[in-house]
């Protein structure tokens, strides 16, 4: 039978419960377990794959086509578990299927009611996890939300029932904020032991408190904590801040033995573990031979997670190669107007710009792709990025000069982007796009086939949109390469300018699969190449 590890968050959200999850499964991983992750988000959304980025962040894409919460990405970042559809349920997700079943019949006149039809479809959803595969160890389940919400009422409840369940099989870690307050300079623990007491109020005893600080706890206020909210002095950890990368806390966590005792109160053997992959890699962020300039040219860049993969798969470039990736976040809406990329922006060694929807600061990455065309500056197109790359080619190359994509403008002469044909007759907008992975067959002789050193890869999408291949005989003559293609549906995925030193676009989104002990082949490119670009410029200054 596999084990359970519940994850809660109190006092406040945006602990970092996802990480505190990922970085468990680590230490779990080295241990020789198998585990599987999974994430309860109480809204009503079936995903969130309709939400705003600065309400939500990004959304996370698995290869099964699943939008997800982007707590997954840090799940497949720090870990091997398995992830798809049954590793992320919403509130949306639950009731729907419970109303379902009720139309169809399924509960024989019963009146159906959140305790027990809501509870038992939640209970089902962790047990589904727990046997998508088989030799399945531990799963770890982290609750959204905080303890107090009433939309995690549900959650708790059911987590509260599958405990006296399975009494030897579960252990519940309460991640809680303590906060060190400046003005009498002292560190207090009285939120999380309001924290504490509203759990055990729903029926649930935390078996271990990590607590969320600026600083490592004093041994006085661990003992309070473990006093106050009635579990053992070994039980209580700090999930303490980290200078300089969320890579850091698996090694934190290992210091202060929480995985052995989780194991211990799971009654699971213990065994020795080997970290030094780990601690290779912390090493190389903190202590970089050289250093990069990177510019984000993107709509969300002024919420830090809306980019999250993105900027993670930098960061394991930066690793491999041995670079500091200093990232400059560009809005390109504050110079759209302007008749070139402004001075403000330049100075960075390459440009990348991510995926998006919608025409707010459009016609400034177009700038951007301009510059960097015309420059010989690296750089990386992702999803948008691609399209961006491509309309500005078009303009300003073949010189079609109104050329854009559907998206923004449904009227264009040259409409070099256009919607994908099966996507004409969809009228709803959450979990229709095309999603998941495809395979790409890559050309020889090219930048793409250089990075991936293979025939044919494997990526996930997320996009409605793709390029218009009545255009592609002009664009081939021009000097643009499509690089990598989808070849059931003759699907441009990878185009390069053929004379440019690095400028590739990809229709897929590469930063999902980039892992920090293997980093993705295109982010290792771009960073290499930009690095190169600033030596150059380096040599030639007087």
């Amino acid at each position: 039978m596999p084990k359970y590890i519940f994850v809660t968050g109190g006092v406040l959200s945006s602990l970092g419960k996802g990480i505190a999850a990922s970085s468990l499964g680590t230490l779990l991983e080295h241990k020789k377990f198998k585990i599987a992750l999974l994430k309860f988000d109480p809204y009503i959304n079936v995903d969130p794959g309709t939400m705003n980025p600065y309400q939500h962040g990004e959304v996370y894409v698995t290869d099964d086509g699943a939008e997800t919460d982007l707590d997954l990405g840090h799940y497949f970042r720090f870990t091997n578990s398995p992830l798809n559809k049954k590793s992320s349920v919403s509130t949306g997700q639950i009731y729907s299927e419970v109303i379902r079943r009720e139309r169809k019949g399924d509960y024989l006149g019963k009146t159906v009611q959140v305790i027990p039809h809501i509870t038992d479809e939640i209970k089902q959803r962790i047990l589904a996890c727990a046997h998508q595969q088989e030799g399945i160890d531990i799963v770890i389940v982290e609750i959204g939300g905080t303890v107090g919400d009433i939309e995690s009422l549900p959650y708790l409840e059911s987590i509260r029932q599958f405990r006296n369940e399975h009494p030897n099989d579960c252990v519940n870690i309460h991640l809680t904020y303590v906060p060190f307050v400046k003005s009498c300079g002292e560190v207090k623990t009285k939120p999380t032991q309001h924290s504490v007491q509203q759990l055990r109020t729903i029926g649930i005893a935390p078996d271990f408190i990590l607590c969320r600080c600026e600083q490592l706890l004093a041994q006085e206020e661990r003992d309070k904590i473990s006093l106050f909210c009635n579990v053992p002095r070994e039980a209580v950890f700090d999930a303490v801040d980290v200078d300089t990368t969320i890579y850091e806390i698996p090694m934190n966590f290992h210091n202060q033995g929480m995985e052995i005792a989780v194991l211990k109160k799971l009654g699971l053997p213990d065994s020795p573990s080997d970290l030094k992959p780990w601690k290779v890699l912390v090493d190389a962020i903190c202590h970089p031979k050289e250093s990069v300039r990177i510019g984000i040219v993107g709509k969300y860049v002024v919420h830090q997670d809306a980019y999250k993969s993105v900027f993670e798969a930098l960061t394991h470039a930066g690793a491999h190669l041995g670079v500091h990736v200093e990232l400059v976040k560009i809005e390109p809406d504050k110079f759209s107007d302007e008749k070139s990329f402004p001075d403000s922006c330049k100075g960075c060694d390459g440009y990348l710009i991510p995926g998006g929807f919608g025409d707010r600061g459009w016609e400034g990455k177009i700038l951007a792709a301009q510059y960097c065309r015309e420059n010989k500056v690296p750089y990386f197109g992702i999803c948008l990025g691609m399209q961006v790359m491509v309309v500005e080619f078009a303009r300003n190359v073949l010189k079609y000069a109104k050329a854009n994509s559907t998206e923004m403008d449904a009227e264009s002469p040259y409409p070099v982007i256009s919607l994908l044909e099966e996507q004409n007759l969809i009228t709803d907008r959450g979990g229709t796009m095309r999603l998941g992975n495809y395979p790409c067959t890559l050309k020889k002789a090219t930048k793409a086939y250089a990075a991936y050193n293979a025939d044919q890869v494997l990526e996930r999408h997320r996009h409605r949109y793709e390029f218009n291949n009545s255009y592609k005989e002009a664009f081939q003559k021009a000097g643009l390469v499509t690089s990598g293609l989808y070849e059931t549906d003759n699907l441009m995925e990878i185009c390069e300018i053929a004379s440019h030193p690095w400028m590739v676009g990809v229709q897929f989104h590469p930063e999902f699969r980039s892992k920090p002990l293997v980093a993705h082949p295109l982010f290792c490119e771009f960073v290499q190449h930009s690095l190169h670009n600033k030596k150059a410029h380096a040599t030639k200054k007087p």
